[in-house]
Formats: structure tokens, sequence, C-alpha cells
């Protein structure tokens, strides 16, 4: 079905030029002709905008009654008589264009709500929204159109860069964020790392965690997650990078530019990712290791030493993916012959 208005607003209608054009694609159709906003194949009718990306879809999209179909240039002759088309190089990139067309983000409403606090000397961004219970600390400064959420916490000296949003229940502190940042409900940044010496008696003692957390422009992080700040260096997290919901970085860790960090991933302290690198669900990194650039590392996968540029890696310990199926080949091949008995009957 298509989005839910009470909780989507649309911002529909939206010329059929519009959406090419903000698809950048080439359109088959009247320009002119207005849409009302987006949904699947199946859901969607003459007034909305679907999308295609694979053949094995085919079948939904002879059924469909979109009004307009983004789609790559191989299927556009199997588009319904009567349908317009966006042509595109990816349709799903395409498509996501348009969603946010008819979808945007939502502005801030400007203005601090009557229960927030905000300390005298903090800087507040012109245009910016600070909503109920929210709290703003000495000295932190905010860039203009920010959004902060109820009960969101912003630390002494915090610094975020214009259009950041926050949303509920998110704690900032020790860190400087960048331009279009984007903290999903109960997200932490900046508490104490996880560091310990252990004394002379046994007992552990608290490292002071000295560094900060900073942030690049444009960098989403998902639910309950958490990015621990600096020890004696800083915990960085390169500009564009998306993290999963309930994910875990360690201080000091480095990240580059573009990385995606899926779903209970943990990336231990000190551990240098190169830029866009993936880190698959429930992956565990250990620390002071190097990820090059491009790597991927396989859901659940245990990496215990560095793994060069553009690799594939799974398992645990992680191997390289051809080098783990070998092995795991070599292991089923042992297994079968262990089961024999001289005869060379099944045991």
């Amino acid at each position: 079905m298509a989005a839910d208005p009470r909780f989507f607003p649309c911002a529909g209608p939206q010329t059929l030029a519009t959406i090419a054009a903000v698809a950048g694609g080439r359109l088959v159709g009247e320009p002119t002709h207005r849409l009302a906003g987006v949904a699947s194949l199946q859901a969607a009718g003459p007034d909305d905008v679907s999308f295609i990306d694979h053949r094995r879809n085919l079948p939904l999209l002879k059924a469909s009654k979109a009004g307009a179909v983004v789609l790559p240039e191989e299927l556009l002759g199997e588009l319904p008589d009567g349908t317009a088309a966006v042509v595109v190089g990816s349709a799903y990139l395409g498509f996501t264009r348009v969603a946010q067309l008819f979808h945007p983000a939502p502005a801030p409403v400007p203005g601090i709500h009557a229960t927030a606090v905000v300390a005298p000397d903090a800087e507040i961004g012109a245009g910016s929204e600070i909503g109920p219970y929210a709290v703003v600390g000495a000295a932190a400064r905010l860039g203009a159109g920010c959004i902060i959420g109820p009960h969101a916490v912003i630390g002494p000296g915090v610094e975020l860069g214009a259009s950041c949003r926050l949303h509920p229940h998110v704690t900032v502190s020790h860190a400087i964020l960048g331009a279009g940042v984007v903290l999903h409900p109960g997200v932490r940044v900046g508490q104490e790392g996880f560091g310990l010496v252990v004394g002379t008696d046994g007992s552990f003692e608290t490292m002071p965690q000295l560094g900060k957390v900073v942030i690049g422009d444009g960098v989403e992080v998902g639910a309950n997650s958490c990015i621990d700040r600096g020890s004696q260096t800083d915990t960085v997290i390169g500009p564009g990078t998306r993290i999963d919901n309930l994910v875990q970085i360690g201080h000091n860790a480095q990240l580059g530019r573009g990385c995606v960090i899926i779903a209970m991933a943990g990336i231990s302290g000190s551990a240098v990712l190169g830029d866009h690198v993936t880190v698959a669900a429930q992956a565990g990194i250990a620390g002071h290791l190097k990820l090059g650039s491009k790597a991927r590392i396989g859901a659940q996968a245990g990496v215990m030493q560095d793994v060069p540029p553009g690799t594939d890696v799974v398992g645990s310990p992680a191997l390289p993916v051809k080098q783990f199926f070998r092995a795991q080949s070599l292991l089923r091949r042992m297994a079968q012959a262990s089961g024999q008995n001289k005869t060379g009957e099944k045991t």
C-alpha cells in the first residue's frame, strides 16, 4: 500500500517532468501529467509512481496499475500500455530519489519548547527546533536548521553542524558533528570508552578517556548504537558513513568515508577502516586492526588480522572467501571419510 499519510505527509502531486528530472532519467510519457505519490507495483494505482529493477518482478509489472514506473532500459518493452516510464540506469536509486521528492525529511519548526533546558551560553543556530525536555549544555553550539527531539541531551561544548537531526532520547557528549548528521532514537555518542588497567591487587582502574568523537558530514547512525569517545586520540566516523541499529564502535576507532556498518556489528578500539568498507551483521573486528578500503566483512565474521583493500572475508576466524570455502569443502570431505569403515560402508 502507499505510505500512510498519518505518518508520512506527502508533497504531491508532482508532474512527470519533475519526477523524471529528480530520478535523473528519460521520460516516456506526458511531461505535464501529475501523480500523487509512490507505491509498490502491487499497491500502485493510476496516480502513483512505482519501480522495477529486476526481471523476476515482471509478473508484478504486468499486473500493476501504476501511472508511471521507474525502470531500466532493458525492461521498457515490458511496460503495460498506457503506463508512463522513467528510464534510468539504476531503478532503485532513481525511485529512492522520487520517494524523497514525495516524502522529504521533516523541516524544523523553529523555536525552543517551554520544557527544554538550554544553557544561557549555548548557541542555537537560526531556524533550529529544540523539542520537549531536550537539554543543551553549556557552550554547546548548534548550526542552523537543526532538529533536537524530545529528551535528547547535548553535552557541554558539543558542536553540531547545520541541519543535524537528533531523534528522541539521543545523548551526545565530547563530540563534534558535521552538517546533516542524523542520530536515530537512543543513539549514544561520546560516552567513556572501555579503558581499564589491572591494578597490583588484581582490581581494575579506569583509564581516563580524554579524546572526543568526530563525525563527518552526512553520517547516519541507527537506533541504540553506541560510539565511544577516544582515549588519548579521537574516535572518527568519516563523511557519508551509515551505521545500522545496535552497533558498537570502540574508542579511537577510525572509520573512513562511506563505510556501511550493519546491525549488531562490533568494532573494537583503535581499529582503522578505510573508505567504503562494509561490515555485515554481527561481525566483530578485533582492536588495532586495519581494514583496507572497499574490504567487505561477511555476517558473523570474526576478524582477527588485517584485511587488505578490496578483500571479501567470511567466517571466524575470518578468511578470504575462496580460502574459506575451500577449507569448508575439505572439512566436509574429511568428515565423510571418517564416517566410513574399512570396507567403504558408512558407519
